[in-house]
C-alpha cells in the first residue's frame, strides 16, 4: 500500500507543515493549485498547476485520487467524492471528514448558501491560529503513523 498526501493547494495554509510531516514518515506528496498560485517546486513534492477555473484542482484531485490517499482541503465536496473514493480527508484545521459529518457538513454548506442568496450574511471563518497549525501537524502525523501500522497485503 503506498501512501500519498494529496493536497488542494489554492488556500490552504498548511503546505509547509504538510512538506515536513509528510518527509518525516517518507510519503510522497501531490499539491494541486491553479496557475495564480506559484508553489514552489521541493524534494518529495509534485507540483500540479491547473488553470484558474473555479472547480478546476478539485476536479483534478478528484480524478487523481486513489484508496488510502490523504486528502487535504476545505472543500466539502472535494471531500465527499474523496470519501467514496476511501481516503483519508483532513482539513487544514485539523479536522478529519468522515461518513459521520460529510453529509451534516454538505447540508449546511446548502443551507448557508440558500440563506445568502436570500440576503442573510454569515461571519466568515475565524482567524487561522498556531494552535490550528498545531492541531493539523499532530492529526496528520497520528492518520499516517495509523495507515502505516495497518498496512494490509
Amino acid at each position: 500500500m503506498s501512501i500519498r498526501i494529496v493536497v488542494d493547494g489554492d488556500s490552504c495554509p498548511v503546505k509547509a507543515e504538510i512538506v515536513d510531516t509528510a518527509a518525516k514518515f517518507g510519503v510522497g506528496v501531490l499539491m494541486v493549485s491553479s496557475y495564480d498560485h506559484v508553489i514552489k517546486q521541493v524534494s518529495g513534492v509534485t507540483v500540479v498547476q491547473v488553470d484558474r477555473s473555479q472547480q478546476s484542482a478539485d476536479l483534478y484531485i478528484a480524478n487523481h485520487i486513489a484508496r488510502n490517499d490523504v486528502v487535504v482541503t476545505q472543500d466539502y465536496g472535494l471531500a465527499a467524492l474523496a470519501l467514496a473514493k476511501s481516503c483519508r480527508i483532513l482539513s487544514p484545521r485539523g479536522d478529519e471528514y468522515h461518513s459521520g459529518n460529510i453529509e451534516y457538513l454538505l447540508e449546511r454548506r446548502h443551507h448557508h448558501a440558500k440563506a445568502r442568496r436570500g440576503g442573510r450574511y454569515f461571519k466568515g471563518p475565524k482567524p487561522f491560529t498556531d494552535d490550528d497549525r498545531k492541531k493539523f501537524i499532530d492529526v496528520l502525523s497520528k492518520v499516517l503513523r495509523d495507515m502505516q501500522e495497518n498496512v494490509q497485503f
